[in-house]
């Protein structure tokens, strides 16, 4: 069994899919093109990525993270949860919050504007305000950024985003051991984010195994793999604001 769930990671590393080479000050942060600018639409807008983790992590998962715009604002607020120098939850302003991870190009998850942005914000603030463990980060098996993008989608009615099988660190609940799953209507079940079980709409049947997992997703038929992420169909980015042929990095290369 261990060696199921390492098959994954140990491809992506063989075959240097992930980024790692060099020094990481160095690497791509260039814009996706994914965030729309303020002078082609006023509107509020709220976004969800998420794109391969920098070295050695990239090859087990992905780093997530949520952006902002109120209506008529220049810039956006961009949440997330970061483990560089210390722990610590982030909330800042940036122009650009469609950047390239650390040359990982990032996947929208989620897309909402207009009146539905509007009406998620104040509650996204709320949530990222409240989020228990600002101040803690641990790679495997959570509270990690994934951790944290997970219990804010969850905290938030009307925000739903599928976040992807590689998102280490999504089934880790901090209270209990059942929640919603995040992509709507699902339950996931989860032991300190070592097993558990997720089954949901969009979701599918997801198996965690000592914090990775593997399932399928009949709706939009796919297998998902440990490391290596989704086989078929892309999931479907949640919201109005939809950007077709958006890259997908747990399959570029895989498909």
């Amino acid at each position: 069994m261990l060696a199921l769930l390492l098959a994954g990671p140990l491809w992506m590393l063989a075959t240097e899919s992930v980024e790692g080479r060099g020094h990481w000050s160095t690497a791509d942060r260039a814009s996706a093109g994914l965030a729309p600018p303020p002078d082609k639409g006023s509107g509020a807008v709220v976004q969800l990525y998420a794109a391969r983790a920098w070295g050695w992590r990239g090859a087990f998962g992905v780093h997530t993270w949520i952006a902002t715009r109120e209506a008529g604002a220049d810039a956006w607020r961009m949440h997330h949860v970061l483990s560089w120098r210390r722990p610590a939850l982030e909330s800042r302003s940036t122009p650009t919050p469609d950047r390239a991870w650390f040359g990982s190009e990032p996947m929208l998850l989620a897309d909402y504007r207009g009146e539905a942005a509007a009406r998620l914000i104040p509650g996204i603030e709320a949530a990222v305000a409240a989020y228990p463990a600002p101040a803690t980060y641990r790679a495997w098996p959570g509270p990690n950024s994934n951790t944290f993008t997970a219990w804010v989608v969850r905290e938030v009615e009307g925000l739903e985003a599928t976040l992807p099988v590689t998102a280490v660190g999504k089934d880790y609940l901090f209270d209990g051991v059942l929640a919603a799953a995040p992509g709507g209507l699902g339950v996931t079940a989860s032991l300190g984010g070592l097993l558990g079980l997720t089954l949901g709409r969009d979701e599918g049947l997801e198996l965690n195994l000592l914090g990775l997992a593997l399932g399928v997703d009949p709706l939009r038929p796919a297998l998902k793999l440990p490391g290596i992420g989704r086989l078929g169909m892309a999931s479907a980015i949640k919201g109005e604001g939809k950007v077709a042929g958006t890259a997908d990095p747990e399959t570029k290369g895989n498909r």
